[in-house]
């Protein structure tokens, strides 16, 4: 369930900031969006709906400031484009999220497991290096696209 606006303005203050429109906006744009994964581009489009005096420098400047602040992922998706998405409020389970990406179509499919949790164990065991971070993104074919492929291959 994407985090209600009060919580945007109470997250906003606690950090010491004002609340701003862009702000709020920019964090209800990613929150509303969680299965997306948007580029700055499509933040100023979105808020611009809203917000139609809004500039993409003042999206940009929102942006940063939302990351130093740990509100707001940035994520390389290896397609030429920085996108964002919203962070977990929860560290444990911002730890745990992952991508699929599929190499058809271009599909980003997110999912949440602990895949790595023995290995950073065993990590911080031998190498006495405390993992607080990973990511991990896993390139295939989605279902969709395998079901074209394979209705392609069977009308030749």
């Amino acid at each position: 369930m994407p985090v209600a606006t009060e919580k945007f303005r109470k997250i906003l203050k606690e950090k010491g900031l004002k609340v701003t429109n862009q702000r709020v906006l920019v964090l209800q744009v990613l929150s509303n969006s969680p299965n997306r994964h948007l580029t700055a581009e499509e933040i100023y489009e979105l808020v611009k709906a809203e917000y139609p005096e809004i500039g993409l420098a003042t999206i940009y400047r929102t942006i940063q400031l939302l990351l130093d602040l740990n509100l707001v992922d940035r994520i390389n998706l290896d397609d030429g484009f920085v996108r964002y998405e919203i962070a977990r409020t929860d560290d444990t389970q911002k730890h745990h999220h992952h991508h699929l990406i599929c190499t058809e179509c271009g599909k980003i499919f997110s999912f949440e497991d602990d895949l790595l949790e023995k290995l950073e164990k065993r990590i911080e065991d031998t190498m006495l290096f405390k993992v607080t971070d990973h990511e991990v993104k896993l390139y295939g074919i989605c279902k969709e696209c395998s079901v074209n492929m394979e209705s392609k291959k069977l009308s030749k």
